[in-house]
């Protein structure tokens, strides 16, 4: 069984909408790892967002144009506090 996972497009560089809304990114990854760190944050009581890959700036590319050969899924993720994090802001309460 295929999952499909939502991509939200960033219209702003990935820094500046990390700051601005209270997204943190936290890696970019490929399935299966991508769903599985998604639904690990969830069930600590994160947000949880994956959006595309930006590609800016100088650097190699090469894994994500391989990859998208292949239909492979790649996003990135961001996730922000939820209700039930710790009020300490600390990623693993």
């Amino acid at each position: 069984m295929r999952t499909v996972i939502p991509i939200v497009p960033l219209k702003t560089e990935p820094a500046t909408a990390a700051e601005s809304d209270g997204w943190i990114l936290l890696s970019t990854l490929s399935q299966p790892r991508l769903s599985e760190m998604a639904e690990n944050y969830r069930r600590l009581g994160y947000e949880v967002s994956i959006r595309d890959v930006q590609r800016n700036g100088g650097g190699c590319y090469n894994c994500f144009d391989v990859a998208e050969s292949v239909e492979q899924v790649i996003g990135t993720i961001y996730v922000r506090r939820g209700q039930d994090v710790g009020s300490d802001g600390e990623m693993f309460p």
